[in-house]
């Protein structure tokens, strides 16, 4: 049985991007656990939002943040030697204790807030700010850092389909673990680890079995969100200016 404490990964993120497909990347190591959204039902609890699994989600995930941050610092699922937790920034609600944050490894994944906004949108028929987590997760890039006295990856979703292979071994390399070419692919179809609400936004990545060709958003960006995206823009740019890239 496995002793010693696992390597945990923290990936942040905003919605709509290939953070699950990132999941996914990770899951395919063969020796990494996966932990779909911790801090999910804790945020729908909080906020009261009616999302997407809203109920599923309250009945199947943890809502106590001492818990979860507990199991965030913990043991990996099943004793993997590596822990991979996928986290929405926006669930990150103002007060939370980030000191668990310190066990972990980190990465920041990112993405242009206009492209965010426009298909965050399209699903929910609704955006703001605070939906699209890009002004939190700078937030929480800069107290990650200071709390853990390092200066954590950052990495864009459209540099990672450019070119899958270059980046995730920079990024592997930046948080200190092996890349193997079994991050590149895997099995299609829905994962146990997937979240409950997976029916309601998990379609592509069910279908897919490795990182997509970059293209274009098939999203306009409605008028009335350009001031959203411009409040956005500035955490963006904050985290872009760090951007890790390919050796």
């Amino acid at each position: 049985m496995m002793t010693d404490a696992p390597v945990r990964l923290c990936l942040w993120s905003g919605p709509r991007n290939i953070s699950t497909a990132t999941m996914r990347s990770f899951e395919a190591r063969g020796d990494c656990a996966v932990w779909d959204e911790p801090f999910y039902g804790y945020y729908l609890k909080q906020t009261g939002l009616d999302h997407p699994g809203r109920e599923p989600t309250l009945a199947a995930w943890p809502t106590d943040p001492a818990e979860i941050a507990r199991a965030c610092a913990g043991a990996a699922p099943q004793g993997q030697a590596e822990f991979f937790q996928k986290h929405m920034c926006q669930h990150m609600l103002d007060g939370l204790d980030l000191s668990w944050t310190k066990d972990c490894r980190h990465i920041f994944l990112i993405r242009d807030p206009a492209e965010v906004a426009a298909s965050y949108h399209a699903t929910m028929k609704r955006a703001c700010a605070e939906d699209l987590g890009a002004i939190r997760q700078a937030r929480l890039y800069d107290e990650i850092c200071d709390l853990t006295g390092q200066a954590w990856p950052v990495i864009e979703g459209a540099d990672v389909l450019e070119n899958p292979a270059g980046m995730l071994r920079a990024v592997c390399d930046a948080v200190g673990i092996a890349y193997t070419d079994a991050m590149l692919s895997w099995a299609p179809g829905r994962r146990a680890t997937d979240g409950p609400w997976a029916p309601y936004w998990y379609a592509r990545v069910e279908a897919s079995t490795g990182f997509e060709a970059p293209r274009s958003s098939p999203h306009d960006l409605p008028a009335h969100l350009s001031e959203v995206v411009a409040d956005c823009a500035p955490a963006y740019q904050h985290l872009k200016a760090r951007k890790l890239t390919a050796g």
